[in-house]
């Protein structure tokens, strides 16, 4: 028999919460509910992450071992103050996401089995407009978070002498994300254009850690600085978001000067509350500066490498080189 659903008060509102002995993370006997207590008492940072961007809901109804998908129209049934941003499609198609506004929409979604919140670089009415520049570190087969962590310092010294500041967080995995806050004056491609751009300088700077390889078989015992994170309708998970792993790992903002003496295990739903309580926000300071990208466009309008490949479920983009991978493409005769 299910257990009786519960209310939480949150700010204005009362959020019902369904089935809250389910248990969401097996290994540990994690629940539903501790889900979404933990979303409740991360709200604050977390919704200074999300306010006002379309944001994709990644949810596990059937918890951690059940399969995983992406909510992105906002689900029927949704109470009136879920508000809702229209975005679109590579393809061109419209939605309306979830575009979170207040701590109760953060609750209500952690009760639909949203574990990971995937909000869009931008906000509305900008909704064609990064306002982010979005750096994944992703380590490759035969790599790990300290090889992520070279790769970030190198990241973090070209950043400085373009006069950026980049604000890194563990992925909840093995990775690293760094974001750097832009003014919304360009679009997607170009945004996509200048991660190209500081991926290729990181790259030259540090060849056999980081790799800018598009193809898998190419990119080796590196890390890779996955530059489509942010193509259109790419996202990866928020700062404070919970990730799909045994032990409930939460993706966590660190400093610059803490990187390099985390274990990414050790942040999940029962520590990062605290560590949120002893260190503050982080990524307080995100929103402080917002830079232009002038200089990472004229890296990329002067190397003569120019577009790499997109996701596969993409049209074929202006530029594109083949989406063939380099060991099946034809040889000459």
């Amino acid at each position: 028999m299910a257990a009786k659903a519960i209310e939480l008060t949150v700010g204005d509102r009362v959020v019902r919460v369904s089935n809250p002995d389910k248990v969401y993370f097996p290994s540990r006997g994690i629940t539903k509910r501790q889900v979404v207590e933990y979303y409740a008492s991360v709200a604050s940072p977390l919704l200074a992450v999300l306010r006002d961007r379309p944001t994709t809901l990644k949810r596990y109804v059937d918890g951690v071992e059940g399969e995983a998908f992406y909510q992105k129209r906002v689900p029927k049934g949704a109470p009136s103050y879920v508000e809702t941003a229209q975005i679109k499609f590579p393809s061109g198609r419209p939605a309306d996401e979830v575009c979170p506004t207040e701590p109760a929409v953060l609750v209500w979604a952690a009760n639909l089995g949203t574990f990971d919140f995937h909000p869009w670089p931008v906000r509305r009415p900008l909704v064609d407009n990064p306002d982010e520049l979005r750096i994944d570190l992703d380590p490759q087969p035969g790599t790990d978070f300290s090889d992520a962590v070279r790769v970030a310092s190198v990241l973090r010294e070209v950043l400085s002498e373009l006069g950026m500041t980049g604000y890194p967080k563990t992925s909840g995995g093995r990775g690293i994300h760094v974001a750097v806050r832009i003014r919304p004056s360009w679009d997607f491609i170009d945004v996509r254009h200048a991660v190209i751009a500081l991926a290729r300088e990181v790259e030259s700077r540090a060849p056999a850690l980081a790799t800018t390889a598009w193809w898998k078989e190419e990119r080796g015992e590196r890390v890779f600085i996955d530059f489509n994170q942010v193509a259109r309708d790419r996202t990866i998970a928020s700062a404070w978001s919970v990730r799909g792993t045994p032990r409930a790992t939460v993706s966590t903002p660190v400093t610059w000067d803490t990187l390099s003496t985390v274990d990414p295990d050790d942040f999940d739903i029962f520590t990062v509350p605290s560590y949120l309580a002893s260190h503050g926000d982080p990524h307080a300071a995100l929103d402080s500066e917002a830079f232009g990208l002038e200089t990472l466009l004229e890296w990329y309008e002067r190397d003569p490498r120019g577009e790499m490949p997109y996701p596969p479920d993409y049209p074929k983009m202006p530029g594109e080189p083949p989406r063939v991978q380099p060991s099946r493409a034809r040889k000459p005769d």
